[in-house]
């Protein structure tokens, strides 16, 4: 029996990979195609067990707004659209869509549902998340109204004989009340979904794909020690063993003892050939005088893809190439019409001198929480698998200016007390990323009766669900106090500590 698998095709939508991750929530594969990229035919040859069409920032009456073929909607394959999805129904339909101030919502809304399969166990009022400009006045020929708001007259529409349904609010956002559950009700009962997708099954099928690929061969991977590469490493390892060769460049620029915590992990819980390359003195005399953050980023990405090519020449320039490159770093958008995907650090471009026989992306169809699950599965270190995100560069656009030897010093043991506080008062789980910078400023203290111009530490900590938009974490005064005090006391030349909160936007998470 094949495995059930829903498209979502990507209108421009921001919340394309939310429907995605949503319906994997359900134990049911989904993946994301951009509307230009594949046919009705295609659809029906590849077997989906639905599609869901995402929203979007565009008007179906606008001629430079994304279209589909019509042929959709007789095509048997069930069909649930979301805001612009649903108003792209309706118009292929031979509906009315309009646009009028009155009628926009954004926010929450009180939802009014009738009798209907989408709305099983769904109460008849609850609350949605609206986020539109156009409106469908009345539900098209051979549709009923299903649901409706105070401002919206169809806020949701259906024709259950050919199985198409739209809702104009948003149910993958969790504002919208019972969303999961009107997912749920589309994925089962509409498209009959069984729910096969699941983290143990993914495991062993993609070990044993993974042996037949790769034979008697060898692979290469470059580990960061972030979560993909380390998930990536573990997989392949569980699949090959010791065909298995992965190099850690450690240039310097990690977290207080971080390399030594990824080699540990690594040689004793792995059957594997781990080779580190310590290179942090070759790593800081190219950066000797370097301030602007741009040239500093550029630096240390060509140092470190010539340090991981030149030992990849001496020794291991053969068989298959690995990579951590997981779902959200090959999608393409379906706005405009883009057909490249983007360049992301977890793709890596091969020298023209070395040869491997191909490419191997065992996490390539997966979102990051289902990395993480199977990372917990193959038995990594929950330290690891949760790691926070960490900037490709490392500290060395946490340390603002020219980086020294001593600087990243002192910024690696503000951030361990940092760290270490938060672990011991429990408050970690409650943030999505922190750590301290050192901005190069210096200021006036006095310590034991003397004066003194020492370094000055900023702790950044922040919420958010997608790194697109976040807040500064409120972060209890008592414990801000001991990090504080903690950092004064215990770090050399350090005299002073501050808690930026400044949300994003205007600012960025990380300072450089």
């Amino acid at each position: 029996m094949n495995m059930q698998k829903i498209l979502v095709l990507d209108f421009g939508g921001q919340y394309n990979q939310l429907i995605a991750r949503r319906v994997r929530e359900q134990h049911i594969y989904a993946e994301i195609k951009p509307y230009n990229k594949i046919t009705v035919d295609e659809i029906k040859a590849e077997g989906y067990t639905g599609v869901i069409f995402t929203g979007g920032p565009n008007s179906v009456y606008d001629p430079a707004s994304p279209h589909y073929d019509p042929a959709i909607l007789d095509a048997g394959v069930p069909l649930l659209g979301i805001c612009y999805g649903c108003q792209l129904i309706a118009y292929m339909a031979g509906g009315e869509v309009a646009s009028a101030e009155n009628s926009s919502e954004y926010g929450k809304i009180e939802l009014t549902v009738d009798d209907d399969i989408l709305f099983d166990d769904v109460p008849k009022n609850s609350v949605c998340w609206m986020s539109h400009r156009d409106y469908i006045p009345s539900a098209p020929e051979g549709f009923v109204t299903t649901a409706y708001t105070a401002q919206c007259p169809t806020a949701a529409m259906c024709d259950e004989s050919r199985r198409i349904y739209g809702v104009q609010f948003h149910p993958e956002v969790t504002h919208t009340e019972y969303g999961k559950q009107i997912l749920h009700n589309f994925l089962y009962k509409v498209c009959g979904c069984v729910g096969d997708w699941q983290m143990d099954s993914f495991i062993d099928d993609t070990v044993t794909a993974l042996r037949e690929q790769i034979g008697d061969k060898g692979v290469v991977l470059g580990l960061s020690g972030g979560v993909d590469s380390s998930v990536a490493a573990a997989l392949i390892s569980k699949a090959v063993g010791k065909q298995l060769t992965c190099v850690f460049v450690d240039q310097g620029l990690m977290r207080k003892n971080e390399g030594d915590f990824v080699e540990e992990t690594f040689t004793k819980l792995f059957d594997m050939n781990f080779v580190r390359i310590n290179c942090g003195d070759e790593f800081l005399s190219k950066l000797k005088g370097v301030t602007d953050p741009e040239d500093k980023r550029r630096i240390i990405g060509t140092e470190f893809y010539n340090v991981f090519w030149n030992r990849i020449r001496e020794s291991c320039g053969s068989g298959f190439f690995a990579q951590g490159t997981i779902y959200p770093d090959r999608i393409e958008s379906g706005k405009g019409d883009a057909s490249k995907i983007k360049t992301h650090h977890n793709q890596v471009g091969v020298p023209q001198d070395i040869h491997f026989e191909d490419v191997i992306e065992p996490l390539k169809d997966l979102f990051k929480d289902e990395v993480r699950a199977v990372g917990e599965k193959l038995g990594l270190p929950r330290d690891l698998v949760w790691r926070q995100p960490f900037p490709g560069p490392g500290l060395g656009v946490r340390v603002i200016g020219e980086v020294t030897a001593e600087r990243v010093r002192i910024l690696q043991e503000a951030d361990a007390i940092l760290r270490d506080e938060m672990d011991k008062c429990g408050y970690a789980p409650e943030m999505s990323q922190f750590f301290a910078v050192l901005p190069g400023v210096k200021t006036v203290g006095v310590m034991g009766d003397s004066r003194t111009y020492s370094e000055l530490v900023a702790i950044r900590a922040v919420t958010t669900d997608d790194f697109m938009t976040a807040d500064w974490a409120k972060i209890p005064y008592d414990i801000l106090g001991r990090v504080s005090n903690r950092i004064i006391n215990e770090v050399d030349r350090v005299n002073r500590v501050v808690y930026d909160i400044t949300s994003k936007p205007p600012g960025t998470v990380e300072w450089e």
